[in-house]
């Protein structure tokens, strides 16, 4: 898979995509990252990425040109351009699946009040939403929806699709809660269930306790 960035700030992005499970998809060839600033893109002497509103209003929003140069210069026929934001659907593990099967995604983060109109209803594919909030730019945003994604790519993560088959979201309900040892800590002892060594007590009990917490903080899932 190919990951291309659109940002601003893409040394916000480089410290995060080099470290850990994200640094080992690289170094696997699972993933391979590019950061691409419109800042490169534009044609004037202070590299004017954004301008003021038609019809006012506070904030600036970031103007077309640098933004359909930047994306024109990555798009190929199999890209899918994404853009983060507060105005579009809410992201969730189901797109993350969905994401992880395609070849070539670009991410454009917005900043300030958002981009042109333009370049939304000319050259983006979809919106994604990471929440019901605003922040300072997209790049925290696309961090998350790259995290989700590329973990969900075969061999990632280590241990084959059992890795993620048996998680929040996996099963349409929230994990059950999981224990290591020492199997008593400070006098709370890990349930007896889980010592049983019976398969299929472990498994009604792990999803007793899902469903269990499900209901008390999403109820919605159910």
């Amino acid at each position: 898979m190919r990951i291309d960035v659109i940002t601003l700030f893409p040394d916000m992005l480089k410290g995060f995509l080099e470290q850990s499970m994200m640094k080992r998809a690289t170094e696997s060839g699972a993933v391979e990252f590019g950061f691409t600033n419109p800042r490169d893109f534009t044609t004037d002497i202070h590299r004017t990425t954004d301008d003021r509103a038609y019809g006012g209003g506070p904030g600036m929003v970031m103007k077309p040109e640098p933004l359909f140069s930047a994306i024109e210069s990555l798009r190929k026929a199999d890209s899918r351009v994404i853009y983060l934001s507060p105005q579009g659907p809410a992201f969730t593990q189901a797109k993350a699946e969905n994401l992880c099967k395609t070849s070539h995604l670009i991410f454009l983060c917005g900043h300030y009040e958002g981009v042109d109109e333009r370049v939304l209803e000319a050259l983006v594919d979809e919106e994604i939403s990471i929440g019901d909030y605003v922040l300072t730019n997209g790049a925290l945003a696309a961090a998350v929806v790259i995290d989700a994604t590329v973990r969900l790519i075969p061999g990632v993560l280590g241990g084959g699709e059992a890795a993620t088959a048996q998680e929040s979201f996996s099963s349409g309900i929230l994990d059950h809660p999981h224990y290591t040892r020492p199997e008593d800590f400070r006098g709370m002892k890990v349930p007896s269930v889980l010592l049983s060594g019976n398969h299929a007590a472990i498994n009604a009990w792990r999803r007793e306790q899902a469903e269990k917490k499900t209901r008390a903080v999403r109820p919605d899932l159910m």
